[in-house]
């Protein structure tokens, strides 16, 4: 009996410690590519074309994304991650880089993390930025060409955070970091502050850069179990009332089955002064663009056939007869791949 009665407290003991072994560290490499086809319907497709004033796919026939290429490392308190991206959509987006490095212009975001307690994470170094509904990456936008509000936003931060899990329903992030998009090291000497506050998969956003404010606002709803709705919504001011712009854009998203969803992105995007992001060259003008994508997955692969229609209240365009115009409609196919 006393060796049963041993034996037992041994298996007793030996089960707690396992549940008290901490997960293994894990590494993981994961990533994407994209291409796509890109042509105009109102205006032209050779040495002349033109693409709506938003960044990525705006390059005309056959023409490249980038390849993502993520390496990252999760241990039980610690962790990193490294995201590099090679060709055109990756040097769009890191267009401060190179500062330093002969080989500045290839890193999207390289940061740091210590999970201080199950409430409090410290991140320090380059993350993309915290505000707007979009991101850089292809495979996390259901539109594939983007938005005026994302384009003319942040794209990037090199700081130290602070993310705050302060109930099941409400999270804070406060930052400081350097001047917006200065993601190598800090020329200027001066520093911009951000806030996000979360409540159930909705934000609001802050951001003071030495040059500008912006506040921001980006959300969703599940309507129904094959319907969703996306929002956001921005403001943005220069400093010494240099103009800005201000703006809003919905997503409606309708899942047809498991591998085809069809959504259209409606935004209006209105500059406050000349701030030049639409193309006119006069002040105080708009636009309204509305994007219709389909998405149909085959295993890793999501083929994405969109057309858009931009119109805006001033000549920002030309036509096929190289006149100045209000609107441009194209079409864009694209391909991703994610691994």
């Amino acid at each position: 009996m006393k060796k049963f009665i041993t034996l037992s407290m041994l298996f007793v003991a030996t089960a707690l410690f396992a549940q008290e072994e901490p997960a293994p560290p894990t590494f993981t490499l994961s990533g994407s590519i994209d291409a796509y086809y890109r042509a105009n319907f109102t205006a032209p497709n050779d040495e002349n074309a033109i693409a709506p004033g938003s960044s990525f796919a705006n390059l005309p026939g056959f023409a490249l994304g980038m390849a993502n290429v993520v390496a990252s490392y999760e241990g039980e308190k610690v962790g990193f991650v490294a995201d590099l991206v090679f060709g055109p959509r990756g040097t769009d987006a890191i267009f401060n880089s190179p500062m330093y490095s002969a080989t500045g212009d290839i890193v999207n975001q390289l940061y740091a993390y210590w999970n201080v307690s199950e409430s409090v994470k410290l991140t320090m170094g380059n993350f993309n930025t915290f505000l707007g509904y979009e991101v850089i990456s292809p495979t996390a936008n259901f539109n594939y060409s983007t938005s005026y509000l994302f384009s003319w936003g942040p794209f990037s931060h090199t700081g130290l955070k602070a993310d705050f899990a302060l109930s099941e329903d409400f999270s804070l992030m406060v930052g400081v970091m350097n001047d917006t998009d200065l993601t190598e090291f800090n020329p200027t000497g001066d520093y911009a502050f951000g806030a996000q506050l979360g409540f159930v998969g909705q934000y609001l956003n802050v951001l003071v850069d030495p040059s500008f404010f912006e506040i921001d606002y980006t959300g969703g709803f599940d309507v129904s179990d094959s319907f969703y709705l996306g929002i956001n919504a921005a403001y943005l001011s220069l400093e010494d009332d240099a103009g800005g712009f201000m703006g809003a854009a919905l997503y409606p998203q309708y899942s047809v089955s498991d591998t085809f969803t069809v959504g259209l992105r409606g935004e209006y995007f209105a500059e406050d002064g000349n701030f030049g992001a639409i193309g006119s060259g006069v002040d105080d003008t708009s636009v309204l663009a509305l994007t219709l994508t389909g998405s149909f997955a085959i295993d890793n692969l999501t083929i994405k056939p969109e057309i858009r229609l931009d119109s805006a209240s001033d000549d920002s365009f030309i036509d096929n007869d190289l006149m100045p115009t209000k609107s441009l409609g194209s079409f864009v196919l694209a391909a991703i791949y994610s691994f």
